[in-house]
């Protein structure tokens, strides 16, 4: 074809291996698949006023690559009713270039924010977050959302298990900023993680007047507030938890009380181990003898009165208090979520509490095998039903982690209820549907994640507190009591299937919640509209 003295050439395909579609590794990691529409964009104006896929390169002459093609910047709008997690994790997991100009929330003066105040405000927040249990992309959020409101544009925070860092890029030609802060002790205070909450809730809305020296006067009102609850009430809780989980598994008011004296004595042995400095896996193992210790005695006395109850619960009441359900659910979301360094540290941390209390349940096991009590490994198969009853100890249960986890007590009765429709769940699928347990578990966690989901986003707060003393009637303290009684006692078959069994129960717990979670993002308003408004999945690598 003759057009202005040129000829262009158009080839046509010649055969089907012309028109195969490129290969997944042959296409651009941000292009959108095949068979899905574009987003809408920004287009260049065309001679009518009305946007050109051709751009205007095309018509002076040049090639339609010269320039970024109309349909390489998606439109993004962010809804303003949806909470501020959706809005600011929407925006991080778009690439830089794309991300919209930041509405400024809280500028006070025109001469602009103080980028070294703000990014110190931010990592200080992030520390609260971070070392309450949060997980990962949760205190990016936090903190992405934190710079944005007061006006940092070019803001990329990062977030591994003891470090956090935020670096700013005020423009291209321009050196960035970056701030770091190690978080060097850790502790569980919910009352406070929801109080940080408030805050960033409070610093990205509109409506709300947060300057840096308000934000500041009230983060240093936050770290100074004391706990809810005192060092007496936390003890009192941990027999509490411990005596409902020997209910829970078949004990009766003796095993109820034997639990609850054994995990208080335990607790304040940790205690003491603290308070000399020891590092959290001696504390473990302290912990787990005294409960040990109780079930042991109660067996040994049981076989000189021809007493005919269940020593075995005592012991598996007291593993319920010391198995860390929290870090380990926070592992197994991080990984989830892609942050693969984060997890993997969440994870040994949980592998190391783990080993701490086998060994110090293995130490008092094997001293009652020598002095020949009478462990019977067969009373995990003859646990009997009392759903009201165990129903009730699993409300009663959940209630008390709760206190453990220094919760406010406006969200006490909530997450007890939800830790008893989740162990109602699980007997019905389990002991009345006769489906395994690890997926009878899940479901059931599923479920614990899909209300703390709801129910954090009715508050405006995290989900934590309503997830995580929901899940304590579903940790596997049998499973893992009866692994470690057929170690003491040379058989390892059955002691590593236990073990194993355990193992599944934990991540089963793990996925479910995390599952719930994200099941619950689709009954909530998305926060933008557009193919690019939600937030971005990993591409898929193929394992390589």
């Amino acid at each position: 074809m003759e057009e202005s003295g040129k000829q262009t050439v158009v080839a046509e395909p010649d055969g089907p291996e012309d028109r195969k579609p490129p290969s997944d590794e042959a296409r651009s990691a941000f292009a959108p698949p095949l068979g899905v529409d574009g987003p809408r964009a920004y287009g260049l104006p065309s001679q009518t006023g009305a946007p050109s896929r051709t751009g205007a390169s095309s018509q002076a002459g040049l090639p339609s690559q010269a320039l970024t093609p109309a349909e390489g910047t998606p439109l993004v709008r962010l809804t303003k009713e949806a909470p501020w997690q959706d809005r600011m994790r929407t925006l991080l997991r778009m690439p830089v270039g794309e991300r919209p100009v930041p509405e400024t929330v809280q500028r006070h003066d025109d001469v602009g924010p103080a980028v070294p105040r703000v990014l110190d405000l931010t990592l200080r927040i992030g520390e609260l977050l971070l070392a309450g249990g949060e997980g990962a992309e949760d205190v990016e959020t936090a903190m992405f959302a934190v710079s944005r409101a007061y006006g940092l544009a070019r803001c990329e925070p990062t977030v591994t298990f003891t470090q956090l860092s935020i670096s700013y890029q005020p423009s291209l030609v321009e050196d960035p900023v970056t701030a770091s802060r190690t978080v060097r002790r850790r502790g569980t205070d919910y009352t406070r993680l929801a109080a940080v909450f408030t805050l960033v809730d409070d610093i990205t809305a509109e409506d709300t007047d947060v300057t840096l020296e308000d934000a500041y006067r009230r983060l240093a009102v936050i770290r100074r507030n004391r706990h809810p609850y005192p060092g007496w009430a936390l003890t009192l809780a941990s027999g509490l938890l411990a005596g409902a989980a020997s209910v829970l598994v078949g004990g009766g008011p003796v095993v109820f009380v034997a639990a609850a004296l054994g995990a208080m004595l335990g607790d304040r042995l940790a205690w003491l181990a603290a308070g000399r400095g020891l590092p959290e896996f001696y504390q473990f193992v302290v912990a787990a003898m005294p409960p040990a210790a109780m079930g042991v005695a109660l067996t040994l006395l049981g076989s000189a009165v021809h007493w005919d109850g269940r020593p075995s619960a005592v012991i598996t009441g007291g593993l319920f208090a010391l198995l860390p359900g929290r870090a380990l659910v926070a592992g197994v979301q991080d990984g989830l979520t892609g942050y693969y360094i984060t997890a993997a540290a969440r994870l040994l941390e949980v592998m190391y509490f783990f080993v701490a209390i086998i060994i110090g349940v293995l130490l008092v096991l094997y001293l009652g095998v020598q002095l020949d009590a009478q462990l019977n490994p067969d009373a995990a198969l003859n646990t009997p039903e009392r759903p009201v009853v165990q129903i009730l100890s699993a409300v009663v249960l959940s209630f008390a982690f709760a206190i453990l986890l220094q919760q406010e007590r406006s969200t006490v009765l909530m997450v007890s209820v939800n830790g008893g429709v989740a162990w109602a769940v699980y007997a019905a699928m389990h002991h009345t549907g006769g489906i395994s347990p690890v997926a009878a578990t899940a479901v059931a966690a599923g479920l614990v994640g899909l209300f703390g989901q709801l129910f954090s986003r009715y508050r405006f707060a995290s989900a934590l507190p309503y997830v995580t003393a929901a899940i304590g009637p579903l940790l596997p303290g049998s499973a893992t009591y009866f692994g470690l009684l057929g170690l003491a006692q040379n058989d390892l078959d059955h002691g590593l299937a236990s073990l194993s069994k355990a193992a599944a129960l934990a991540l089963a717990i793990a996925i479910g919640v995390n599952l719930g979670g994200e099941i619950s993002r689709l009954f909530l308003k998305v926060p933008g509209a557009g193919r690019a408004s939600g937030r971005r999945a990993a591409k898929r690598t193929r394992g390589f």
